[in-house]
């Protein structure tokens, strides 16, 4: 069923105005000028090396005749309070409001239908900037390919890096295990390209969603319905008909050959190594759809926290509710920045001998990404990477306290991993055990509110 176009807050424009006026102090807006050529990277990662990471807005960037906004995912409490909720809350947070999923809903207008271009198609008109100097080219970091089942209509969405390849076809990499390359191998089969269509800018939440994990067959854009509160509203695109978000950016339109291969790479990838690999599959675009001025929402490429964050949180979500469904026992699960998406620490109260290596085989089992899974007690603070290398430090046994499995699927970017994308994983069990015998140095609490009133009031709280 079609209906008018209202306007809804489904646009990242609305949220970035909403949240500009609520927390002015977590956005840096710079008036410019700056580069295409890495200025957006470098300024995300200055800032992370002063403890800080803002939303980023650009107004000036040479070259690019639109603002470029970035790093609205370097902050877990800014992904935190997209759901309403605080760090600690943001897990339960995001199942809750991914099982609300709805259905998307056709409007008959939309933003991003303001400039529909079907004929001489330039990408050189894209807004792209440069990320790495070590990078093949300008690369477009937020893409989310939208493909649909032949038979069912079913949408996968999910993240893939692009660069131009000449002025109507980009060069991007797939993921040779995931939904889309099905697809894609089924088109093949079938012996015809497969119609897609690439979201570039839309609302955080629907970005959230296109990193969900869901099984084959099911849409992302229903779970983004839940995230946002309300049906995803999308209008279809001019030649295959594809669901899109009706307040995106930008849209691009097309085919992916089956029997199409070109250069791609090598870019900065969450490994914090520039990255060749690549399936070097081709994107014909068809069709450009896009607002009169659109912004570029461009993620932080690279290990950056934003990059880290907008693929971890959904995984993370599932992960926890996952194991303290199974193992009541766990109190908090970790993904540190520090280890990329290949390390995970859990905390537990743990109840009988074992338990921990229950746990971590859990983790590591339902979660491919994984090479290294540390567990601890509940004292300790899974979000502190110091506090978990103390519990390592003071807790562990290498002897009798680690465990190794081998020749598991793992992530083909990985640059320690075979070729093929195997790897060994191992579980290091840094809780006390039942014949620990030490006592915790503590500070009192009284003493602590003294400390914090001296604090206080010589202006250092």
């Amino acid at each position: 069923m079609r209906q008018d176009a209202v306007f809804h807050p489904q646009d990242v424009r609305s949220y970035l105005a909403a949240y500009r006026a609520a927390h002015p102090e977590d956005v840096l807006s710079v008036a410019g000028p700056v580069s295409d050529d890495q200025d957006a990277t470098a300024l995300v990662f200055a800032l992370a090396e002063r403890g800080r990471a803002p939303i980023v807005e650009l107004k000036s960037v040479s070259g690019i005749g639109t603002e470029v906004v970035t790093n609205i995912f370097g902050s877990r409490q800014r992904i935190a309070r997209m759901f309403g909720t605080d760090e600690p809350g943001l897990h339960a947070a995001y199942q809750a409001a991914a099982r609300r999923g709805t259905e998307p809903v056709e409007v008959a207008n939309a933003p991003v239908l303001e400039e529909v271009i079907t004929d001489n198609i330039d990408l050189s008109t894209l807004p792209m900037i440069k990320h790495f100097a070590t990078d093949r080219a300008k690369y477009i970091t937020s893409g989310i390919i939208i493909g649909e089942h032949p038979e069912t209509g079913a949408g996968n969405l999910s993240y893939h890096r692009a660069m131009i390849n000449s002025p109507d076809t980009l060069a991007t990499s797939l993921h040779s295990r995931g939904h889309l390359w099905r697809l894609l191998n089924m088109a093949k089969e079938a012996g015809r390209p497969m119609p897609v269509a690439m979201v570039i800018g839309a609302h955080p939440l629907f970005m959230i969603a296109a990193s969900a994990r869901l099984a084959f067959g099911e849409d992302e854009r229903v779970v983004a319905g839940g995230l946002l509160g309300a049906p995803l509203e999308v209008v279809r695109t001019p030649k295959h008909g594809i669901r899109v978000p009706a307040h995106a950016e930008i849209v691009l339109e097309g085919i992916l050959d089956p029997s199409a291969h070109v250069e791609e790479g090598p870019f900065g990838e969450f490994t914090g190594y520039s990255s060749d690999r690549s399936t070097n599959n081709l994107f014909k675009v068809e069709a450009i759809l896009r607002r009169r001025q659109p912004i570029l929402v461009s993620v932080t490429g690279g290990a950056s926290a934003e990059h880290l964050n907008l693929g971890r949180v959904p995984r993370e979500a599932e992960m926890v509710e996952k194991l303290k469904a199974r193992f009541p026992a766990v109190t908090a699960v970790h993904y540190p920045a520090s280890g990329t998406h290949f390390h995970a620490y859990v905390a537990l109260n743990q109840s009988r001998v074992g338990e921990a290596r229950q746990v971590m085989l859990g983790l590591l089992g339902w979660d491919q990404y994984l090479k290294t899974v540390i567990a601890v007690d509940a004292d300790v603070d899974v979000t502190r990477d110091s506090e978990v290398l103390w519990a390592l430090s003071t807790h562990f046994q290498p002897h009798r306290d680690v465990m190794i499995l081998d020749n598991l699927p793992g992530n083909a970017l990985d640059p320690s991993a075979s070729g093929i994308g195997t790897t060994s994983r191992m579980g290091l069990d840094a809780t006390r055990g039942p014949d620990f015998h030490g006592v915790r140095a503590e500070v009192g609490a009284d003493a602590r509110a003294r400390a914090e009133a001296v604090l206080t009031a010589a202006g250092l709280a």
